[in-house]
């Protein structure tokens, strides 16, 4: 599936928010470069496309959808700045990443600049709901990205931690975003629900792929170089599935204490073939395809509109995505 053919016929509406997301963050002239250097990278949109989505459940309104769908992409190309600066990471999206191109400090203020402009534009939604659900999200979020870098190299985690963390770093805002559209259109509550546990399974999914992708892909369909998790320290589904199984932990072991002592700059080669020789690309497979389940259970208990059969697309494109 393409990005064109996610939209179907949001494609207009959908051409309406990038508009907006441009529009959305002029000011000064140093923080309007550097935040349009991360937007004109591009990225997927999931998180407007399924505030869209969620709105056709209710009474549409583009206007109103729109101050819940820019501040959500907004929030999302935010943490994005700032995952950059933790990871040190050089590339996104096939691009330079603002800290690369400009410095940590730069790239630090233009993701504080973005967040902001986030909620300057939902604020004119007067339905505190929005707010409430909204700030508990960037909460979250916060608390997950500190969970993440409090576990960096750390090889003892459980999988239960690992779920817990990208529960609050990426799961929780997809959610919100299908929950959002709903709520913004005064939606009938229960399929505001479903449409968020529709959201949470997808977004659980998608960054288990993520993980996946990141050892599996090439620099060219994930715009970075392969294996950026592990020289970061980021211990993902997969790993840990990988250091459960006696004849890979110790070796496994090994390469990833030398990369740390390294701090990562070194080949992580060898590291990725153990993990492909273990079961813990299969079982991560496995368990993405769970949350899609459950998420396609979630749409169960809405009206069968063509948007509920375009939501099922996006949730089996999530796990068979290359990019």
């Amino acid at each position: 599936m393409k990005r064109m053919d996610m939209f179907g016929l949001l494609k207009k509406d959908m051409d309406f928010i990038e508009r907006e997301l441009y529009r959305s963050i002029s000011g000064d002239d140093l923080l309007n470069e550097t935040s349009l250097h991360l937007l004109k990278a591009g990225g997927k949109r999931l998180r407007p496309v399924f505030v869209l989505m969620g709105g056709k459940f209710g009474e549409y309104d583009l206007e109103k959808l729109m101050r819940v769908a820019v501040p959500l992409e907004l929030i999302h190309m935010a943490s994005l700045v700032h995952d950059d600066v933790i990871d040190d990471a050089d590339t996104r999206r096939g691009q330079l990443t603002v800290k690369s191109k400009w410095d940590n400090k730069i790239a630090m203020y233009t993701g504080d600049f973005i967040y902001a402009k986030a909620l300057e534009i939902v604020t004119q939604l007067p339905n505190p709901e929005i707010h409430q659900i909204l700030s508990k999200a960037m909460v979250e979020m916060s608390i997950g990205e500190m969970e993440q870098i409090r576990d960096f190299f750390n090889t003892g985690q459980s999988v239960r931690r690992y779920m817990l963390r990208i529960r609050r770093k990426t799961a929780l805002l997809i959610a919100i975003s299908c929950q959002l559209g709903a709520v913004a259109v005064d939606a009938n509550p229960n399929f505001s629900r479903q449409l968020y546990r529709y959201g949470y399974n997808v977004g659980m999914a998608f960054q288990i792929q993520d993980d996946l992708l990141d050892l599996c892909g090439t620099e060219k369909q994930i715009g970075k170089p392969p294996g950026s998790d592990i020289r970061q320290g980021n211990i993902t589904l997969p790993v840990i599935f990988a250091l459960q199984e006696k004849e890979i932990r110790e070796p496994l072991l090994h390469e990833l204490t030398r990369i740390h002592e390294l701090n990562g700059q070194c080949d992580v080669s060898t590291a990725i073939s153990l993990i492909k020789a273990s079961s813990g690309i299969r079982r991560a497979e496995h368990l993405a395809t769970r949350y899609i389940n459950k998420a396609l259970d979630a749409l169960s208990e809405l009206p069968d509109y063509k948007t509920k059969r375009n939501l099922k697309d996006i949730a089996h494109f999530v796990t068979r995505r290359s990019y």
